[in-house]
């Protein structure tokens, strides 16, 4: 037996372990701070998307304009009444809606001092306005739009407000056999507002119960998966600290979409980058009776990894700020700090925690010194000894066949359908502001309280009105903020610096393709009447959203590619490795947007898919999805550097097998919690990311990457030349086509 060195005989050095108890006192602090500052990101967030518009759209600029027409900016909360039986609304119906409209503005608002009327647009008149078949009536209230921005006691006073005004409508209208919701901008807006209110807690708390039970199978241990959990819970709130100050500030936009899904990143890169580390500890501790040597040697071995995923992750979401589109530009910095708050704990925190528990960490099934090597796993009865025999007798066959299939589940692809979701098709479950929608398109015009708007010189406004009305998608079209109310004199119209505002109800919804043409077709009419014409409104809006999406996917994607190509060069040392890798990876992509499409359009029965989930999808797979080959490739290079590239390549699938696909279950796990919002955007979310991440680690990283490069063997790290290649351990060209016979 050989003598034990000095080091192995002292074990944990003091001084180590002071570090390692100062690191876990520095991470409780920060969780101690920063714990609280994650229940309070909500407050900093916004939800609507005229205020994540490119600068220089044409809404934009409208929106810009109408402020000016008004002291305040207003968002209309609609209120919609109907009879149950579809018959005309009487004399006793018109009483109690006009009751109504007057008692609105004294509405208390529970939890405030305030009522209704304090976020009234001051001078607004309420009174209901029937519908031309004379079977609803709808009361539009105007708010200020400081009731969607503000926050009192927690909770935007627009949510409150919708609340209290459904209970209020639903009780004046008791008796009567009308049914009342209320809808339109402020409606959705609270909707939204209250489909994101679990966001803090629910989310967060099932995504780390997730992740506990499959720690738990995985681990066998109750040590490691609380340490595991609690690096993310610190990752998290560090990275809370940072983005709520620079969301406060406006350096940043933050949304309850990019909030969410910013939690789902950290815990489940966090948890990746442990099972890595944790899974190289165990490997090391076979071999060695000393923790704190064992841990040195597996942290050097993950860290080279581990930091290059990390920095994937994060340059690939930076390249989000490429984006026109403010609220995806928002999540890049987001992501990309959270992605750097799961690092530096998985790095750190974790590290300390591993040294000061050593193998009881691991209890109650603690690794022996047994000098099991990476080798042997290699040809054993394991599932990855297996895999890894397999891969190595017919690489060819499994590559091609593998990416036959992946070609196959692509070419659905250009069937995905993301141009944009209806208000109907926004929310899983049946909302208000949904229904309301509904009865206002049963009785008026589906654009009313939703107008097209025109900003033109004030000298043209009656001819732009004129072509308005004219236009095919317009029912009526009138000059000024809003249109005459039955029974009252018109708002006069007042130019302001020159300029009027024109406004059009349009025959489609605001989010029905026909608004969005009838926009696109006024946007090119109206230049004949006025060339200074701008057409906005939440149709041009949603349009405007629609092309700006499509140019960010044309920009944001190269320059995702090109990053991931660069970072992989440098790690690797070669370049045809890297570009396997990357290609790779888009053909994962590619077959799972196709598998998405088939399963949205004839399993699910979603109406369509938003513009930015091709996007989304494509950044969190490719820099996700990278994640897993880097993991393999970094350490078949470190395998095939002693023992040449082919036969580095099967111990370091053999040996990696285990923990990549572990890290790729619990990374779909936790994206799958982020159902638990009644959201469609973030079920289509968590599906892509769930089923490519599932792909990639079970398909891509353990069958095609592994046998493209046994097939190619030492030249797939051209222009480079790896020690193990030479001399003994060089290899015959045509050994992998020979392997097939």
């Amino acid at each position: 037996m050989k003598p034990r060195s000095t080091a192995r005989r002292m074990g944990r050095p003091r001084a180590v372990l002071l570090g390692a108890l100062a690191v876990l006192l520095c991470w409780l602090a920060v969780g101690a701070v920063g714990g609280p500052a994650i229940g309070r990101l909500s407050e900093v967030q916004k939800n609507d998307n005229a205020s994540f518009l490119p600068p220089d759209a044409e809404s934009t600029a409208v929106l810009n304009a109408v402020s000016r027409f008004s002291d305040e900016d207003e968002i209309p909360l609609i209120v919609v009444a109907e009879q149950k039986d579809g018959s005309e609304l009487d004399a006793k119906d018109g009483l109690a809606l006009t009751r109504l409209a007057a008692d609105l503005p004294s509405l208390p608002l529970p939890g405030t001092d305030r009522t209704l009327g304090d976020y009234v647009v001051e001078g607004s008149r309420l009174a209901p306005v029937p519908s031309e078949d004379r079977r609803a009536a709808l009361i539009v209230i105007p708010l200020k739009e400081t009731a969607a921005s503000e926050v009192v006691n927690g909770e935007a006073p627009i949510v409150v407000a919708a609340e209290g005004v459904r209970v209020k409508a639903r009780l004046a209208v008791a008796g009567t056999g009308m049914t009342t919701h209320a809808g339109g901008p402020g409606g959705l807006v609270a909707d939204f507002s209250a489909a994101f209110a679990g966001i803090d807690g629910v989310l967060l708390l099932v995504a780390l119960a997730v992740v506990l039970v499959i720690l738990l199978v995985v681990y066998r241990s109750p040590i490691l998966p609380i340490a595991v959990l609690l690096s993310a819970v610190f990752g998290l709130s560090l990275a809370a600290l940072v983005i709520r100050p620079l969301a406060e500030s406006g350096t940043i936009e933050l949304s309850g979409q990019s909030q969410g899904i910013m939690f789902i990143l950290v815990v489940g890169a966090a948890t990746d980058y442990a099972l890595l580390l944790v899974s190289r500890f165990r490997e090391e501790l076979h071999g060695e009776s000393n923790t704190w040597v064992a841990l040195r040697r597996a942290w050097r071995g993950a860290v080279e990894p581990i930091a290059a995923s990390g920095a994937t992750v994060i340059l690939g979401l930076l390249c989000l700020l490429l984006a026109s589109l403010r609220n995806t530009a928002g999540l890049g910095p987001v992501g990309a700090v959270g992605i750097a708050g799961a690092l530096l704990a998985a790095l750190t925190f974790l590290p300390a925690v591993l040294l000061v528990f050593g193998r009881k960490a691991f209890w109650p099934f603690a690794p022996r010194v047994d000098d099991v090597h990476a080798e042997d796993v290699v040809g054993s009865r394991s599932l990855w000894g297996r895999v890894a025999g397999l891969v190595g007798r017919h690489p060819r066959r499994t590559w091609v066949i593998t990416l036959v299939a992946l070609l196959a589940a692509a070419s659905f692809a250009p069937s995905f359908r993301a141009d944009g979701v209806s208000i109907k098709d926004t929310f899983l479950a049946p909302t208000d502001s949904v229904q309301a929608q509904d009865a206002i398109e049963r009785h008026f015009a589906a654009g009313a309280g939703n107008p097209i708007q025109v900003i033109v010189p004030a000298d043209r406004a009656e001819a732009v009105r004129d072509a308005l009305a004219a236009d095919r998608g317009i029912e009526d079209a009138y000059i000024g903020l809003s249109p005459a109310v039955p029974g009252q004199d018109a708002p006069p119209p007042a130019p302001v610096d020159g300029l009027q505002l024109v406004q059009g109800t349009a025959k489609g919804s605001a989010d029905s393709p026909a608004a969005e043409e009838t926009v696109r077709r006024l946007r090119t009419s109206l230049d004949t009447v006025s060339s200074d014409a701008l057409v906005g409104g939440q149709a041009a809006i949603n349009l405007d959203v629609l092309d700006a999406s499509g140019r960010d996917l044309r920009v944001i994607v190269p320059a995702i590619l090109l990053v991931i190509f660069l970072v992989l060069c440098l790690l690797l040392r070669s370049v045809l490795a890297p570009l396997l890798l990357v290609v790779a990876n888009v053909v994962s992509f590619a077959a799972t947007i196709g598998v998405a499409s088939l399963v949205f359009e004839h399993v699910l029965g979603f109406g369509g898919s938003d513009p930015a989930i091709p996007l989304y999808g494509f950044v969190f797979l490719v820099a996700l999805g990278i994640d897993y080959s880097i993991f393999l490739m970094t350490r078949v290079r470190e395998e095939s550097v002693h023992r040449g590239t082919r036969p580095g390549v099967l111990v370091g699938l053999a040996v990696t097998g285990g923990v990549i696909t572990s890290a790729g279950i619990v990374l779909a796990a936790t994206f799958s919690a982020l159902t638990v919002l009644p959201l469609v955007f973030l079920v289509q979310i968590a599906f892509i990311v769930g089923f490519g991440v599932i792909l990639d680690t079970f398909v891509v990283r353990s069958l095609l990457v592994p046998s493209l490069v046994h097939d190619i063997g030492r030249r797939v790290w051209w222009p480079a030349r790896l020690a193990g290649d030479r001399g003994r351990h060089a290899e015959n060209p045509g050994q992998g086509a020979a392997a097939e016979h």
